[in-house]
């Protein structure tokens, strides 16, 4: 048996393996792994810190006749004994692949071995990276490419306040010009993530417990407590050259096309190969070279077929797309700096044809544009940059996953071959395996080939939420039971007893702890407030607008000091109270209740915060009464239920102090009246809100928003955000627009009735227990002893408050300078 030895075990390796096995099962292949944990995902390793675990990005298989050996690396080829060598012995080989891939690039900058610097390269980098994070306050990242993004990502999601530093003229140079990169700053420093371009890293040193960074600016040094360095990566070919293997003058082992080196018997495939002296460091390329090696070793005579250095990615939630062509002989841009978008086509001379292009903000024409290179322009080009829409369907050519090289054609091949949803498409064609960047269009290609995507919200129910609130409201049923006696089968599930429970609120079901309603909740709204880390629950009580007297002030502080209760004022405007026991939670909501407040729902899928500015009120600049405006709107908004969470904000002038336009839905005060927002989000995948009305009076305004908010309630899917309902419209906002102003489809009335009888119908959900001796008998930890606290529930006091113990408090104890710039 032939025996084939393979070095590494990273993406590229993993998928050579793969193909090896699959082509000619008969190689007795080893591979000598260096990291203790087989290969994983690297194209989505920052998902990492959106709580994905490591097992997750796993790409372990089980693969016949493969013997993996993880943390043992090669430490030497021995190529006239065809022998490689580790510390735990020696292995021979017929044939040799190298997938070493490459290392994180570290500048020679003094200290950066110092204890708080690390890379963004492997899952134990991320491990390290958390470990030191917890606790701290400020990290700076080296590095403005896509690396250096997703690190800013990480310590962003870490609640690290984040810098970029960044040696090149604007942020990614080698993907984008200055406008694109310009544009890109503008998104993300809207996140509060600050961007120093033009400046590189010149000393680190440790400092007091932190770490000190000296910069090529006089006028900048940075305080931080951690560094992370994402400055590119470099072909790990060490081991090639040592055995005398030929690299390139830039480093990578030197291959030709069939991934050959300067040995016949030996291979390299991915980011260490220098093919024909050039070194790709996408994935997609990587994947490419295994399929040709696992063919060639079968006995076949595949080449390379060239590498499409197109791509997509969303960078702390912003699209970015680079097709073909950087430059040419002719470049036309469209630029929108309010909203955040700019496109470039390169063209010939004659712009007759495509020859590539970029895109920043708005990447919806990407997979059109990139199927087109050296073809017509597809549409009307002033239309296509400014707003995405594009003529026809995808050829057949386009490709939809960049990972894997898979194009359209080979995706509706599958669909007619039987391949009926997307877990069936991704097993057959390996899309969407990868970064998952393209599974919203493997579900459109679905539909496109004529296969029915189910909306069923789960097993039990085969109809949509819509439809679902369709059946409530037509039937006026009030009860679970009674709907999936009716409309469904078998008992429920966790899936469609708070979808059902979430319809039956939004159209007046009563409270939502009233008979069968209380066993439909999610955890929190079972006691109407948030479960916390330790068992105890929150306290937040609303307060519109932000706007509070000082006597209700008093209660609040008199209220978590007597129940000892950690209070913190939240970027929401209202003031969070932690640590409540479950028995204490009825005399917590009795005193705040008897001062006038109410529950502020941060336990439900219902309407938060109205923010605003301080309007015309105090402020010299506005020009509108945001704070009126935005207690008029939490009042009569409070307690409305839907799909996801609700958030808004009212900002009185341009200057947009209240950040409307993170919110599902935005007012912003003009001199002739108020602009209106919708469908924008913060969190993992900020997205902006859309304008959806100008300059129109406060009547109108709110008309429209009630029917916005009432399509919304009607229409989406299960724990859809309005952003996504939004993108998923058919028409999009034009298509809103035509609704709910416009009333296209005859439903406007309708929608003013369900929110008028929403407003006539709102009672405070605090008050409904308090008033309610059978409900109380639920806020107790102990049945049989209703007034005994539970004695698993332990505290520590830090910075004067009350911590549940054994949590990364402790390490805030000490005062924290923040990383912001010294000048000299």
């Amino acid at each position: 048996m032939s025996k084939l030895v393979v070095i590494g075990d990273g993406m590229v390796g993993r998928r050579f393996l793969e193909a090896v096995v699959q082509r000619d099962p008969s190689w007795d292949v080893t591979v000598l792994a260096e990291e203790p944990r087989p290969a994983y995902d690297r194209v989505r390793l920052s998902a990492f810190f959106d709580g994905v675990g490591a097992e997750e990005l796993s790409l372990a298989s089980d693969l016949p006749g493969v013997d993996v050996r993880l943390g043992e690396p090669a430490t030497s080829v021995d190529r006239e004994a065809r022998v490689v060598r580790s510390e735990r012995g020696e292995y021979a080989y017929d044939k040799l692949v190298f997938a070493t891939g490459s290392y994180a690039f570290v500048p020679p900058v003094a200290g950066a071995d110092l204890d708080g610097v690390f890379v963004y390269r492997t899952i134990e980098d991320l491990e390290a990276i958390r470990a030191r994070a917890a606790g701290r306050r400020h990290g700076v990242v080296i590095g403005g490419g896509l690396l250096g993004l997703e690190a800013a990502n990480a310590l962003n999601l870490l609640g690290l306040e984040t810098r970029i530093v960044e040696f090149a003229p604007w942020l990614m140079a080698r993907q984008l010009d200055e406008a694109g990169g310009g544009v890109l700053k503008q998104h993300i420093e809207k996140l509060g993530i600050t961007v120093d371009c033009g400046t590189g890293a010149t000393a680190i040193e440790a400092v007091d417990g932190r770490l000190r960074m000296a910069t090529n600016r006089d006028d900048l040094v940075l305080d931080t407590d951690l560094i992370v360095f994402a400055a590119g990566v470099r072909p790990r070919d060490q081991l090639a050259r040592e055995c005398g293997i030929a690299v390139g003058e830039r480093g990578g082992i030197t291959t030709d096309l069939a991934c050959r080196t300067s040995d016949p018997d030996v291979y390299a495939i991915g980011e260490v190969a220098a093919m024909e002296g050039v070194c790709y460091g996408l994935v997609a390329p990587g994947y490419a070279m295994a399929e040709v090696v696992a063919d060639r070793l079968a006995g076949g005579e595949a080449t390379f077929p060239g590498a499409d250095m197109s791509t997509k990615l969303k960078l702390l939630g912003v699209d970015v797309a680079q097709f073909g062509a950087f430059d040419g002989p002719l470049a036309t841009t469209y630029l929108d700096p309010a909203g955040g978008t700019y496109a470039k086509l390169v063209l010939s001379d004659d712009a007759a044809t495509l020859l590539g292009g970029m895109l920043v903000g708005n990447a919806e024409p990407y997979p059109l544009l990139r199927a087109s290179v050296g073809g017509k322009v597809p549409g009307a080009l002033a239309d296509l940059l400014s707003s995405g829409e594009v003529e026809g369907t995808l050829p057949d050519a386009a490709q939809v996953c960049s990972c894997n090289a898979v194009t359209k054609g080979r995706i509706m091949g599958a669909i007619a071959e039987g391949c009926c949803d997307v877990a069936e498409l991704k097993a057959c064609t390996k899309a969407g395996t990868s970064c998952g960047s393209c599974v919203p269009m493997l579900k459109q290609l679905l539909a496109e080939g004529g296969v029915e995507v189910s909306k069923a919200v789960c097993e039990h129910f085969t109809q949509s939420r819509a439809e679902l609130f369709d059946i409530v409201k037509v039937t006026g049923i009030t009860t679970f039971s009674e709907l999936i006696a009716r409309h469904g089968t078998g008992a429920g599930c966790d899936l469609c007893k708070p979808a059902v429970a979430s319809i039956l609120a939004s159209l007046g079901g009563g409270h939502i702890l009233e008979g069968e309603q209380a066993a439909l909740q999610d955890t929190n709204d079972h006691f109407l407030a948030n479960l916390q880390r330790n068992g105890t629950y929150s306290v937040v009580p609303r307060i519109p607008g932000g706007e509070i007297t000082p006597d209700r002030l008093i209660v609040i502080g008199e209220v978590a000091k007597e129940f000892d209760l950690y209070t913190k004022i939240t970027g929401g405007q209202r003031i969070d109270m932690f640590g409540a026991r479950v028995e204490d939670l009825p005399k917590i909501w009795r005193r705040l209740v008897d001062a006038g407040f109410e529950s502020g729902h941060a336990y439900g899928k219902a309407l938060r915060t109205v923010k605003s500015c301080v309007g015309t009120d105090w402020c010299r600049y506005g020009v509108q009464d945001s704070v009126k405006m935005a207690i008029d709107l939490e009042l009569r908004y409070r307690g409305l239920r839907s799909p996801h969470k609700l958030k808004s904000a009212v900002s009185g002038c341009a200057r947009e102090c209240a950040e409307a336009r993170s919110k599902d839905f935005g007012v912003i005060a003009t001199e002739h009246g108020w602009n209106l927002y919708v469908g924008g989000n913060g969190g993992f995948t900020p997205r902006h809100a859309d304008l959806l009305l100008s300059d129109v009076d406060s009547e109108t305004l709110v008309r429209t928003i009630d029917r916005f908010l009432m399509f919304y309630i009607s229409t989406a899917d299960r724990l859809q955000r309005t952003s996504k309902w939004v993108e998923g419209l058919e028409g999009g906002l034009d298509y809103l627009r035509e609704v709910v102003v416009d009333d296209r489809l005859g439903i406007c009335a309708e929608l003013d009735a369900l929110m008028e009888q929403h407003v006539a119908n709102y009672a405070d959900e605090w008050k409904g227990v308090i008033d309610d001796p059978e409900k109380l008998q639920r806020f107790v930890s102990f049945v049989n002893a209703p007034e005994a606290p539970d004695p698993s529930i332990e505290f520590e006091t830090v910075r004067g408050q009350k911590f549940p113990a054994g949590t990364t408090a402790r390490s805030h104890a000490q005062p924290v300078l923040l990383g912001t710039p010294e000048r000299k």
